[in-house]
């Protein structure tokens, strides 16, 4: 691809449009984690309104959503963890939905879009660990939260490689195109195997 100089443009100045398919993916997943962000924020209201309420997910021990919220971890940055979710993962429903329109996006905004992503599984991992292993509590609306951004990630990651945006060898760029949903299903099964192991125990009783 050329510029309007004629001059070949760069990886980060090229524009490129995405399939139905991830477009589609972010408007779902942005919308799932939109979702969880806004039940848990209105139940973290309602929890600083009434300390004894009870928010519906949360159903045994393990599977506590007020645990979660009450803890120091669900305002890592001063402000409920939620309302960061609620800006975020809004904008990505909204690229998803230019992308349906037709939008073409250059190099730079794929790999800040990328970055926001990396951004996210990373803070969805500590999240995790610290639920796992420090709260020992499981927020399903979280649990959803944390699927929709692990497919977000991987797959804009999967678009960037295989674009040029993001440099990746040979053999990576195949992998990506090829196998996404094979690293995704390893990621969600490796947190699925820790959950499992984790409350053993109780599962099995």
């Amino acid at each position: 691809m050329t510029t309007a100089a004629g001059r070949p443009a760069s990886a980060v100045t090229r524009a490129a449009g995405a399939g139905r398919a991830l477009a589609l993916l972010l408007v779902l997943t942005g919308a799932a984690g939109l979702l969880a962000s806004w039940v848990i924020t209105l139940d973290k209201f309602k929890l600083l309104e009434d300390p004894d309420f009870t928010p519906g997910c949360s159903l045994n021990p393990v599977v506590s959503c007020g645990s979660v919220m009450e803890s120091d971890q669900a305002a890592a940055f001063g402000f409920p963890n939620p309302m960061l979710g609620l800006v975020t993962y809004a904008a990505v429903v909204c690229v998803g939905v230019s992308l349906l329109a037709g939008a073409r996006f250059p190099g730079w905004y794929w790999l800040t879009l990328d970055a926001g992503c990396l951004f996210g599984v990373g803070f969805v991992s500590w999240l995790q660990f610290e639920s796992l292993y420090r709260i020992n509590a499981l927020c399903l609306w979280c649990v959803l939260a944390w699927i929709a951004t692990i497919l977000m990630f991987w797959y804009v990651t999967a678009f960037a490689v295989d674009h040029g945006f993001l440099p990746a060898p040979g053999w990576a760029r195949a992998v990506f195109a090829e196998f996404t949903w094979v690293i995704v299903v390893l990621h969600l099964g490796v947190i699925g195997m820790l959950v499992l192991t984790r409350w053993w125990d109780f599962w099995t009783s």
